[in-house]
């Protein structure tokens, strides 16, 4: 079984609830709390940084794609977020030094580290004027 869904969303701040909505709509009865929390940590992590950074200081859209696979047992997620904000590839830059304190760290970059750590996979391309970055998660419960 295979369900697609794609909703474009105002992005701001305010909408990070309808954003979770949205994404928790696609999500199988059941799915466990420890995974739910990672998943919402890096959709909230990639969301909010096209909000914040994208389109500066102008406001634009990103369109999230969720694809939910269901196959002998297993349900694989992914989540797509396009924008056509200034061009921006997370994955080029370094991760942070965690060895380090907070007072010693440049700012920046945890989150997208720990989206990382999180994801089972995530990628980026730049094509027809979109950033297009994707998380792939296989869902348990």
């Amino acid at each position: 079984m295979n369900e697609v869904k794609t909703c474009v969303f105002d992005a701001t701040d305010e909408n990070m609830d309808n954003v979770n909505n949205f994404i928790h709509s696609m999500l199988p009865a059941g799915v466990d709390k420890t995974l739910l929390n990672k998943l919402d940590l890096a959709v909230e992590e990639i969301y909010i940084n096209i909000a914040h950074y994208a389109y500066h200081p102008e406001q634009g859209t990103v369109e999230i794609l969720c694809d939910r696979k269901e196959n002998e047992g297993k349900v694989q997620l992914s989540i797509t977020f396009k924008d056509r904000g200034k061009p921006f590839n997370p994955l080029e830059r370094e991760d942070p030094d965690i060895t380090l304190s907070a007072e010693e760290r440049d700012i920046g970059g945890l989150g997208i580290l720990l989206t990382k750590k999180f994801m089972d996979n995530v990628t980026y391309s730049y094509s027809e004027g979109q950033n297009i970055l994707t998380l792939y998660k296989e869902l348990t419960f």
